[in-house]
C-alpha cells in the first residue's frame, strides 16, 4: 500500500565512510527506477503520490534505485529508519511542514533533478538502554538521543565520556546527544550548536540545566562513547527517546555513532544541506 513503508532487505556491503559529510556522486547512466513513499493520512502527499505514479509508474520499493519520499521531516526520518539496512538513496519532496530534510515539490523534470542531485551521507547513533527492570534495549537515532525527566522532580544525571566521568551530576530537565543532521532540530531549540554536515562531531547539550547552571554543553568527536546514568531513578525517574522511539524507567543509556552505517540523502544543488546549515545560522 502507498501509505506503508517498504519492508527491509538484507544490507548491501559497502565501504563505510569514516566521517559524516556530503559528497557529489554521479548517478547511474540511464533513468533509475523510482518508487514513491507517501506519508499516511496526508492529503497533499497522497495527491502527489497519485500524480507522480501516473507520470513515472508505480514500482515496487524493493526493486527501486531511488526512493522518493513525499511528506515532511518526520516522514523522511521514518523512511530512513525503515530503509536503514539498504544501500539506497532517498530524495524527499516537501508535502508537509518545515521540510528541512526535503527538496521543493515539483512534478516536472524529476529525472533531471535527480541527475544533478548532491548526495549527503550521515551516520546514525546507536543507543543501548538499560531499564529499571534490568532489561536492555537497542535503538538507533538519526537526529538525537535524549534523556528527560518524567516527573515533577528534576533529573539527576551522571555524564561519562569514553569511560571517564565528566559531570558527577547534571540537574535539570535532561540532556541530549545530537548528530550533525539533528543539530538543527531539538538540539537547536535548547540552544545547542549547529554542526556542519561534514563536521566529525556530536553535540552534547543540556536541557534546562539547573546545576551546573553555566554549563552549556560540549562538542565531542564522533568516535566518542557517551554514557548517561540516571541517579536516584526511583525518586527522579527519567525517560529516553531515540528519534520516534521512547523508553520509560531508564537507568542508563550508552550512545555511540555507528560509523559503519551510511544513510544517503539527495538534495538539489541549489538547496544543498550545507547551504541550509549556513543559512540557519543567520536566522533571527
Amino acid at each position: 500500500k502507498s501509505d506503508n513503508l517498504p519492508p527491509m532487505t538484507p544490507p548491501t556491503k559497502t565501504k563505510a565512510a569514516t566521517r559524516a559529510g556530503s559528497s557529489a556522486k554521479p548517478r547511474a547512466e540511464g533513468k533509475p527506477t523510482l518508487a514513491f513513499l507517501a506519508a499516511a493520512n496526508k492529503p497533499e502527499a497522497q495527491a502527489a503520490l497519485a500524480k507522480l505514479q501516473k507520470l513515472h509508474g508505480a514500482h515496487n520499493p524493493k526493486e527501486a534505485d531511488i526512493l522518493i519520499v513525499l511528506g515532511g521531516d518526520g516522514w523522511m526520518l521514518r523512511s530512513l529508519h525503515a530503509n536503514m539496512s539498504r544501500d539506497i538513496p532517498l530524495y524527499g519532496m516537501n508535502r508537509g511542514g518545515i521540510g528541512f530534510l526535503m527538496n521543493a515539490y515539483a512534478e516536472e523534470n524529476l529525472h533531471a533533478r535527480l541527475a544533478r542531485a548532491v548526495e549527503t551521507r550521515i551516520h546514525p547513533l546507536e543507543a543501548t538502554l538499560t531499564l529499571a527492570d534490568g532489561t536492555t534495549h537497542t535503538a538507533r537515532a538519526i537526529n538525537e538521543v535524549s534523556l528527560l525527566r518524567s516527573s515533577q522532580q528534576a533529573a539527576k544525571i551522571r555524564v561519562e565520556i569514553d569511560g571517564k566521568t565528566r559531570l558527577d551530576a547534571l540537574i535539570g530537565d535532561g540532556i541530549l546527544l545530537a548528530t550533525p543532521a539533528g543539530s538543527t532540530a531539538y538540539n537547536l531549540s535548547v540552544h545547542g550548536p549547529i554542526l556542519p554536515m561534514d563536521a566529525p562531531l556530536l553535540a552534547l547539550t543540556p536541557i534546562s540545566a539547573f546545576r551546573p547552571r553555566r554549563w552549556h554543553g560540549a562538542l565531542l568527536p564522533q568516535t566518542a562513547r557517551v554514557r548517561l546514568e540516571a541517579l536516584n531513578p526511583d525518586a527522579r525517574p527519567v525517560q529516553a527517546a531515540a528519534d520516534h522511539q521512547e523508553f520509560s524507567h531508564v537507568t542508563a543509556v550508552e550512545i555511540r555513532a555507528d560509523l559503519d552505517k551510511d544513510l544517503r540523502l539527495l538534495f538539489d544543488p541549489e538547496h544543498s544541506w550545507e547551504e541550509r546549515i549556513l543559512r540557519e545560522q543567520f536566522q533571527f
